[in-house]
């Protein structure tokens, strides 16, 4: 579930960043309405990203050590 998320907020920063470019050509106003938020989305997910395949890696790790250590 959290890989999932982590490749959820991937898409949606590389959507983000398509729709601010066909927006800034067709010469939409990016200071009021959706668009600062379109535009924080484009710096804040992929962070998040990063972050939430991380754990998923440190996640894995110490369940494979656990269940050596078991056996």
């Amino acid at each position: 579930m959290l890989a999932t998320m982590s490749l959820g907020l991937v898409l949606l920063s590389v959507l983000c960043f398509f729709a601010i470019m066909i927006a800034s050509g067709a010469g939409a106003d990016m200071s009021s309405g959706i668009w600062p938020a379109v535009g924080i989305t484009v710096y804040i997910a992929p962070p998040l990203a990063i972050v939430a395949f991380a754990t998923v890696i440190i996640m894995t790790f110490v369940r494979r050590s656990r269940a050596n250590k078991a056996e």
